[in-house]
């Protein structure tokens, strides 16, 4: 009866049987059951009584006689898993978000403009001229004389002067002397003259009767250091050219300190100088040397001489028949060999007609001269450190022709002059805007032989300052660096172009 009842509890829970052909191979492809075929399995099973369920000894014999069948359906559903992906929400850019991306974009450059136009005209005012160079204004006062410019209260000064008192009370002193065989230079101008023997190769050179018709061989021996040394330095005759007034040659004998500046051939206009004490203003005569060009130049715009030869503080000496047709080259006279115009000078300093000179002469002579021991001192050169860059940048800028830079060039390299960027540990080459100078014997000589140098080749004088520099050797040279010729000029720019002499040189 047990016997029975098992296999009656067995065909109640036992699955209907499906034909086996009807199945086919889906029954062994789909051999893995769902999981809900394993739950509706589970639940049948415990719907069964306690009284019907197999023992548990027999349960493995009797779970291997079930058959289970899985429908194509519950395999389709069990399998395919379907995915459903999300969209994200996007919330919508609000019109405030919008216009704030777009004034981000949009304003960013404009702020770069607003404050690149401030920077400039901060800079622009800062450098703007204490007096006007439009108009002609009288000496300035003491008090205002004394006080130094905007620009010196904007900027940290690389130029260390003295204060306002003690530069009051400064006092002129003799060059030092130094321990040097030049005593004494005597010119060619003042010996007899004698008939220059003038070779062919001569024929086309820029000397003249001012210059004196030098020779490579009284070239070479100009670099001989003597005890007295005969060299050429302008003014061979009184018909060389360079005429000036009486008058004025007696004011220029007058002058014991000289700042001076020239505009030929109607170029720069005249930047009165600053920062100047009320003693300075006594004891320094500021020249500035016209031709009859930029004199009428000037009087076209309203800017006359007064009664006192003057325009603001600049003494005005007309200069009438120059003798080169290259106003460059006249522009060195009075910048190279102001001793020769100054014979009673004991200082001088030249400023570039584009510059405005903003310290006090005195004071700049003690900083650059006194307190350093020297006796020449100019500015390094800001871009370049060697002659040879130097000629390369020259024939690029159309400053001079290749032909004769190649000419000055050549002359150097057989000289021996090396192409090293170095001399005494500083720059080998000069910027020749400002310089400051005694008028000591070896000075003079160094000068002159730098002027016969710019005759001879091309009128650009940074070019040829490092051949004399070396060739000479002369001690107390200061190359003094690019942020002093800063605080001592401001520099403007050439505003005309400048007119050639049309008659030929002398």
């Amino acid at each position: 009866q047990r016997e029975t009842e098992q296999c009656e509890g067995s065909k109640a829970i036992s699955p209907p049987h499906t034909d086996r052909a009807e199945q086919g191979p889906s029954r062994f492809r789909h051999a893995r059951p769902n999981r809900a075929h394993h739950r509706s399995r589970a639940l049948s099973l415990l719907a069964v009584p306690s009284s019907v369920r197999p023992p548990m000894s027999s349960s493995s014999s009797l779970i291997q006689g079930i058959s289970i069948s899985v429908s194509d359906d519950d395999e389709a559903s069990g399998k395919v898993r379907v995915r459903v992906r999300r969209k994200r929400n996007r919330h919508p850019v609000s019109a405030h978000r919008r216009f704030l991306r777009r004034a981000a974009r949009l304003g960013g450059p404009l702020l770069l403009a607003a404050l690149a136009v401030s920077l400039f005209a901060y800079e622009y005012y800062r450098l703007s001229p204490f007096y006007s160079s439009t108009s002609s204004p009288p000496p300035p006062s003491p008090q205002a004389s004394g006080n130094l410019s905007h620009a010196d209260r904007v900027r940290k000064s690389c130029l260390k002067m003295l204060d306002t008192e003690m530069l009051q009370n400064l006092e002129l002193r003799e060059p030092p002397e130094q321990n040097l065989p030049v005593k004494k230079v005597v010119y060619r101008s003042s010996l007899p003259h004698l008939e220059d023997n003038i070779s062919s190769h001569m024929t086309n050179s820029r000397f003249n009767s001012f210059t004196g018709y030098q020779s490579l061989t009284e070239r070479e021996e100009s670099f001989k250091l003597k005890e007295t040394t005969a060299v050429h330095c302008g003014f061979y005759s009184e018909n060389g050219g360079f005429r000036v007034s009486d008058v004025d040659k007696d004011y220029m004998r007058s002058c014991r300190v000289v700042v001076a500046t020239c505009a030929f051939g109607g170029g720069d206009d005249l930047h009165q100088p600053i920062g100047m004490t009320e003693v300075s203003v006594k004891k320094v005569c500021y020249v500035a040397f016209w031709d009859e060009v930029t004199l009428s130049a000037q009087h076209e715009e309203g800017k006359k001489i007064g009664e006192d030869l003057r325009i603001g503080l600049w003494r005005i000496i007309l200069v009438r028949d120059l003798p080169f047709t290259d106003q460059r080259l006249n522009g060195k006279i009075p910048k190279l060999i102001s001793h020769r115009l100054f014979p009673m000078a004991r200082y001088s300093i030249w400023v570039d007609s584009k510059s405005q000179f903003r310290r006090d002469p005195l004071g700049v002579i003690e900083a650059l001269l006194w307190r350093s021991n020297s006796s020449l001192a100019l500015s390094e050169h800001g871009a370049r450190s060697s002659l040879y860059d130097e000629g390369n940048a020259i024939v690029k800028k159309h400053k001079a022709t290749p032909e004769e830079v190649k000419i000055q060039l050549d002359q150097y390299r057989q000289d021996g002059i090396p192409d090293d960027k170095r001399f005494n540990g500083k720059k080998a080459l000069a910027e020749a805007s400002a310089i400051v100078r005694d008028h000591a014997p070896s000075t003079n000589l160094f000068m002159c032989l730098w002027f016969n140098e710019v005759v001879r080749f091309t009128s650009r004088d940074q070019l040829s300052f490092p051949y004399v520099l070396r060739r000479l050797r002369l001690p107390g040279v200061h190359l003094f660096p690019v942020c002093a010729r800063k605080d001592l000029v401001n520099s403007f720019g050439h505003r005309r172009k400048v007119k050639p002499l049309a008659k030929e040189g002398r």
